[in-house]
């Protein structure tokens, strides 16, 4: 009789790997540390990616290798919005983006999450940040400075 397949389970990181991971989710959170500053950190520890899911409150880190750490975030009373509000969550990103005086990651998560953002997905490789609703709608914000003629 055939075992049936089974889900690949992940491979934990090494604790070097989880402290870099820790410190930008921290450094976030605090505002301590930048959107730049955390990619660049992370892509020099050989990170491929991290998927923030709003709903659940937790960050996932992924290595080229494909190990990964999930870390809870910051907890928020705010609820992930039915209608994914695309002009809403790329005003939020500007915001960012200029670190507008009163700025944090906290009000940031919320302000998306009210325009429906249920997630984020970012792609070192692709340069590029994936916004997602609830309902599988999407924003694709491309890293500043990104080359856009190749864009799909």
């Amino acid at each position: 009789m055939t075992q049936p397949a089974t889900r690949k389970e992940a491979k934990s990181m090494d604790s070097k790997h989880q402290d870099f991971a820790r410190q930008c989710l921290e450094g976030a959170e605090s505002g301590t540390m930048t959107f730049p500053q955390i990619v660049g950190t992370l892509v020099a520890a050989a990170f491929d990616g991290h998927l923030v899911d709003l709903r659940l409150g937790q960050a996932t880190y992924y290595l080229q290798d494909g190990e990964s750490l999930e870390l809870p975030t910051q907890l928020s009373s705010v609820a992930v919005a039915a209608e994914f509000n695309v002009d809403v969550v790329k005003a939020a990103i500007r915001e960012a983006q200029a670190l507008v005086p009163g700025y944090t990651y906290k009000g940031f998560c919320d302000k998306v999450k009210r325009a429906g953002c249920a997630g984020y997905l970012v792609s070192f490789l692709g340069r590029r940040v994936l916004y997602f609703g609830r309902t599988g709608e999407t924003h694709t914000e491309y890293f500043p400075g990104t080359q856009t003629a190749v864009r799909p």
